[in-house]
């Protein structure tokens, strides 16, 4: 397992997500009496995600805040699992995902829908959190434990229960998937896009407000610390109206929502290709079917509106 000390004083463990390196990050702080977890990851990773607490000498009973940046599998879906193995940890949500991590029959139907027999494989169990031990967060709220604070930033667009957290001491900012997929090593900012929530007009206003906060480095679940941080939110954001603009025009030519994805699958894998860029990692942290799918629904939805 990988396990890196960050210039923030936090550590990332590499969850290693289905044997993939540098995929699914997961942050810890402990200050010898509590920790804290930014990110999860899915109960497919607790294995990994426990050992590496153990190699850091953190004891599961010591977990006091377990920080959920949003409610998707690959950032939440092991907080019911972690809340039965970590019995003093709360679990802090954004208020519109805070239900479904107490009862997630409707994140498991959607999910399911999606992935059908992959299920299993990808995510493992999605179990509750007991109602007790979720903490609702509101923007603006802070966060205290494990000798840290941070801040709770309403930042949708990805989708409409994300927050970003802000470490007030270090201005590292946990950016969840608001600030994109970027692979340790490149430059290269990806925008994550599934459906149903994707809105990027919201998702311009996030952007304006974390350039506003001005952070030192951005943390990213897919993967890892940056510290070129207006270069990057710059990368992703014109790539995400570049990509949206590429399927708006693809819908105008055909309903084939496969012809589609192939398509944007041979521009982005052409693009990645010229800059020196294997494509295949970028692809297990942001899946063409589901971007794609993301931006069909948010065009179709404005063209209804």
């Amino acid at each position: 397992m990988q396990i890196e000390r960050l210039a923030d004083g936090w550590s990332l463990i590499d969850l290693e997500f289905i044997g993939h390196k540098q995929i699914i990050g997961s942050y810890v702080c402990y200050d010898g009496h509590e920790a804290m977890i930014v990110e999860t990851g899915p109960s497919t990773c607790v294995s990994t995600l426990t050992a590496a607490l153990s190699e850091l000498q953190i004891p599961l009973d010591k977990v006091s805040h377990v920080v959920a940046t949003h409610i998707h599998l690959d950032h939440s879906g092991a907080c019911g699992v972690l809340a039965r193995e970590m019995p003093k940890a709360k679990v802090y949500v954004h208020p519109f995902g805070a239900q479904h991590l107490i009862d997630p029959s409707k994140l498991i139907a959607s999910a399911g829908r999606i992935y059908g027999d992959l299920m299993d494989f990808l995510w493992g169990e999605i179990a509750p959190v007991p109602e007790g031990r979720v903490v609702i967060v509101q923007d603006g709220d802070e966060i205290a434990g494990a000798g840290r604070r941070l801040r709770a930033i309403e930042t949708p667009g990805h989708a409409r229960h994300h927050h970003a957290y802000l470490d007030l001491g270090s201005r590292s900012l946990f950016a969840g998937d608001i600030a994109g997929v970027r692979l340790p090593g490149f430059a290269y900012v990806r925008p994550p896009t599934p459906p149903p929530e994707l809105n990027l007009e919201d998702w311009d206003a996030s952007l304006a407000k974390i350039r506003a906060i001005g952070p030192s480095w951005l943390n990213l679940t897919h993967f890892g610390q940056f510290d070129d941080v207006e270069r990057h939110l710059t990368d992703l954001q014109k790539r995400l109206h570049d990509w949206g603009a590429l399927v708006k025009s693809l819908m105008s030519e055909t309903e084939d929502e496969e012809a589609i994805v192939e398509r944007v699958r041979q521009a982005v894998h052409g693009e990645m290709q010229e800059l020196g860029i294997d494509p295949e990692e970028y692809d297990v942290a942001a899946s063409y079917q589901m971007g794609v799918q993301g931006y069909i629904r948010y065009w179709r939805r404005k063209l209804m509106s």
